[in-house]
């Protein structure tokens, strides 16, 4: 079973770990990748809606939801991009899916695009939702992204100092991250069943560990892979739509899709999403369907 309604939840082994995986809905193959500090609940507004066309797949990043969460080491390559981006390969190989759809927000959009530049064979076309590109990211800070995006650097300090802090009180933190990113500044749009599997990942050591890693490798290892590709010229041959929302972070970094198009050999498409904040899918849940389905139903 799953708390996705009409899907259902199987786990399988790759690359090292096991990872949860919720699955619904029949067509061409569209995987949904997750961002902190969430878990494949932060779809359950839209995953039913887009089953009615595609085969999506929601899996739990490493560390996130019911997945492994193996502990990081010195060099932060067990929760780099690189690394999740080979889980998701694990789970096509599995499946038997030479090529899909993804879709990611937050950290898995950074999952999305990492796994474009190293697998550009097994993928169809992409969708970004409220990301530009690590390395574009860190080089777009002044003070006022700063402030707004202190948890770059707060959840990136060598263990364990953040995680120690954050045990003071985890749901209490991780309860006032999710509402301050809304734009109205509540948890009002998250469901009762994902906001308790939030808590629920807040509460385990093991858990915010890993995701203090994410942002570790995020400020580290994750932004040498992006510079290395730029300086390589490497870019993203499929089909790119981008979304981002007017009170979210990418806005802070001047002109988004600019951005964008400068990692893309196509056309990238997208918008600007007002009335929401950073966790669109939940805050806006019919503007997202109705800007993201018709870029994957096009391919």
């Amino acid at each position: 079973m799953s708390d996705i309604p009409g899907f259902t939840q199987s786990f399988i082994e790759t690359n090292g770990v096991r990872l949860s995986v919720h699955q619904g809905g029949e067509g061409p193959p569209l995987i949904c990748l997750h961002g902190y500090p969430q878990n494949h609940m932060c779809w359950v507004k839209i995953a039913p809606d887009l089953a009615r066309d595609f085969h999506v797949i929601i899996p739990d990043l490493r560390g996130y939801g019911d997945s492994d969460a193996p502990p990081d080491d010195a060099d932060h390559h067990v929760y780099s991009k690189r690394e999740m981006a080979k889980d998701i390969i694990g789970i096509m190989d599995f499946m038997g899916l030479e090529r899909a759809h993804i879709l990611g927000h937050d950290r898995g959009a950074r999952v999305t695009y990492r796994l474009a530049l190293d697998h550009p064979e097994r993928v169809d076309r992409l969708g970004i939702i409220e990301v530009v590109p690590t390395a574009d990211f860190w080089a777009s800070w002044n003070a006022e992204l700063a402030l707004k995006a202190y948890h770059w650097t707060f959840l990136a300090q060598p263990a364990p100092v953040p995680e120690r802090m954050i045990a003071a009180d985890p749901v209490a933190y991780y309860d006032w991250t999710l509402s301050s990113w809304t734009h109205c500044r509540s948890l009002a749009p998250f469901e009762g069943a994902g906001l308790d599997s939030y808590r629920r990942q807040a509460s385990d050591p093991a858990r915010v560990h890993a995701m203090c890693a994410d942002y570790r490798a995020g400020a580290t290892i994750d932004r040498a892979l992006d510079e290395a590709d730029r300086l390589a010229g490497n870019k993203i041959a499929a089909p790119l739509h981008f979304v981002w929302a007017s009170a979210g972070f990418p806005a802070k970094t001047g002109d988004p899709k600019a951005i964008w198009q400068a990692w893309c050999d196509l056309p990238v498409t997208g918008e600007e999403i007002h009335g929401t904040g950073h966790f669109a899918m939940e805050e806006v849940p019919e503007a997202i369907l109705t800007t993201v389905r018709p870029h994957f139903v096009a391919g």
